[in-house]
C-alpha cells in the first residue's frame, strides 16, 4: 500500500506536465486567456490524482482519477486550439507526457475498477 500520492507514477509525471506547460511562452496578451486555461488543467490533474489517493476509498479515487482523466482531455484540447493559434510555440513535450498520463491514468482506472 502506497503511504502517499507523491509515490504514484503517474502524479510525478503530471508535475512535470504542469511544469512543461508553464514554460511554454505564450504572448503577453494570452496570460489571462488560453494560456491560464492550460495551466489551471495541468494543476487539475495532479490535484485531483492526489485528493482521490487520499480519500483512502478505492470508489472515491476512482472518481477522482476520472476527473484527472477528464482534466486530462480538457488540456489537450486546450493544446489543440493553442497549436492553430501559436502554431511557432512547440508543444511536442507536453503532448507526449500528456499521452503518457492519460494511458496512466486509464490503466489504473480499470484496474481499480476491474477489483469491484
Amino acid at each position: 500500500m502506497l503511504n502517499s500520492y507523491k509515490e504514484l507514477l503517474v502524479w510525478q509525471k503530471a508535475i512535470v506536465l504542469v511544469e512543461e506547460i508553464y514554460k511554454i511562452g505564450f504572448p503577453k496578451e494570452e496570460l489571462y486567456g488560453l494560456s491560464s486555461q492550460m495551466r489551471r488543467a495541468s494543476v487539475s490533474i495532479p490535484s485531483n490524482i492526489a485528493e482521490g489517493q487520499q480519500r483512502k476509498s478505492r470508489k472515491e479515487f476512482t472518481q477522482f482519477l476520472r476527473m484527472a482523466f477528464g482534466s486530462s482531455a480538457e488540456l489537450d484540447t486546450q493544446i489543440i486550439i493553442a497549436k492553430k493559434l501559436y502554431p511557432g510555440l512547440d508543444f511536442s513535450k507536453a503532448e507526449t507526457i500528456l499521452e503518457e498520463v492519460g494511458k496512466m491514468l486509464n490503466a489504473i482506472i480499470r484496474k481499480l475498477e476491474a477489483k469491484n
